[in-house]
């Protein structure tokens, strides 16, 4: 690009003959740099962000803020009021993987507020947020740490506000990308792979087995399936979820010491085997600003076509997956028992060889949606009739699904190669 070229070339002269107009614009341009990015803490490169650290924490922390006062004006619990051993068990948890986070030196802290559902969060500022049904699903120690390492982790990356600076600069720019619900599921879903590598390393540095992030993801998988033709998604399917922190967490086993936190923790936040921290900065003034605009320019664009291809991803295999449920026959329904039953389907359309088939099943109760899935083992010729078993909870009978209005659908699917 021309462009680039002729700002590499200002750096260059601003370096080598000294002349002050040049170094003035290049302390000017530093200075531009600098009110729209940040240096990234994690790799070293600039990141998108119009929020200093400062105003980070003050806006992030009067979200939160804000939440604790409305759980205490409706008079529900918070922290060691929704259950005190949980909530001690959290501190403990939350304050190893801090140790050895990015952001040791800030003051955090964890918030325990009473909801029955899975999830944590955090908003920038120095809170992680933790519901108190996600303290029961994890099976142990190990899986709540690799949760507060991911949220802890979203902060380090700075996601809130690169996600909003980059937002703003898209729609003055009048990016037509930056418009569809696509893409900005598929930027979100970039930053929630992020968290999960900087997470599972903070899990091993912390002394928690780095492959409990795994296993949650995997029984994930195993009981909901993805999902995938029903809606973009802004983070990874269960699958493949799984299948990347499996393989981050053995790339960095060999920094894990059981109950322990390494003593090399400092050093293996900047070099280790999933990234190597650049240090390197030329001053303001000596090509210093345009090299950090040059820089800002650069991540953004990467980070714009990283986006970009998972778009593209996303749509072509959920238009893969809609084309093989349009191809699907029900043939037949059995209850098996009151709590089983049992379908028969016909892959009724020419196409390719199928596997990885997961058939799902969606009813709402209560008031909310429940999801059912199977597994279909092997593979699926064209013509063939495959089984699809769902199996229910004990509170809920084969005989009372149609009540519910139950649905099928195809989970996911993926051609046979």
């Amino acid at each position: 690009m021309p462009w680039v070229r002729f700002m590499a070339l200002i750096a260059v002269i601003a370096t080598v003959s000294g002349c002050q107009t040049l170094k003035k614009v290049d302390q000017g341009l530093y200075q531009v740099a600098e009110s729209v990015s940040e240096k990234d803490r994690v790799t070293g490169q600039r990141s998108l962000s119009m929020a200093n650290r400062s105003a980070q924490i003050q806006q992030g922390n009067a979200y939160v803020e804000k939440i604790i006062a409305n759980e205490k004006k409706h008079k529900r619990p918070v922290n060691a009021g929704v259950n005190r051993a949980q909530y001690l068990r959290l501190v403990r948890i939350f304050d190893r993987i801090h140790k050895v986070s990015h952001l040791k030196n800030e003051r955090w802290e964890p918030i325990l507020i009473k909801r029955d559902s899975f999830n944590a969060f955090t908003t920038g500022g120095t809170y992680i947020v933790v519901h108190s049904q996600l303290m029961y699903d994890l099976k142990d120690d190990a899986e709540l740490a690799a949760v507060v390492a991911h949220e802890i982790a979203h902060t380090v990356a700075n996601h809130v506000y690169e996600r909003q600076t980059h937002a703003q600069i898209s729609a003055l720019a009048g990016s037509n990308s930056a418009r569809r619900s696509g893409y900005q599921a598929a930027f979100t879903h970039e930053s929630e792979r992020e968290a999960d590598r900087i997470g599972i390393l903070y899990c091993a540095l912390a002394g928690y087995d780095p492959l409990a992030a795994s296993r949650i993801w995997q029984r994930k998988y195993a009981t909901q399936g993805n999902a995938r033709a029903l809606f973009h998604h802004d983070h990874p399917v269960n699958a493949e979820r799984y299948k990347e922190a499996k393989a981050v967490g053995e790339a960095v086993k060999p920094y894990y010491r059981k109950g322990v936190v390494n003593p090399r923790s400092a050093a293996l936040l900047d070099n280790n085997v999933l990234w190597r921290k650049n240090n390197s900065q030329t001053a303001a003034g000596e090509g210093g600003g345009v090299a950090a605009l040059l820089s800002t320019a650069l991540g953004a664009y990467v980070q714009h076509q990283e986006a970009k291809v998972e778009e593209r991803r996303q749509q072509q295999q959920a238009s893969f997956v809609k084309a093989v449920e349009s191809g699907l026959k029900l043939e037949s329904t059995r209850k098996a028992n009151n709590h089983l039953l049992e379908t028969r389907w016909r892959y009724a359309v020419k196409g390719p060889v199928l596997k990885d088939m997961v058939m799902g099943m969606y009813l709402k109760r209560n008031g909310k949606i429940e999801r059912y899935v199977d597994h279909v083992k092997g593979y699926i010729k064209p013509g063939q009739v495959f089984a699809a078993r769902f199996q229910l909870p004990s509170n809920l009978r084969v005989d009372d699904l149609k009540k519910y209005g139950a649905r099928f659908y195809l989970d996911d699917v993926a051609a046979a190669r």
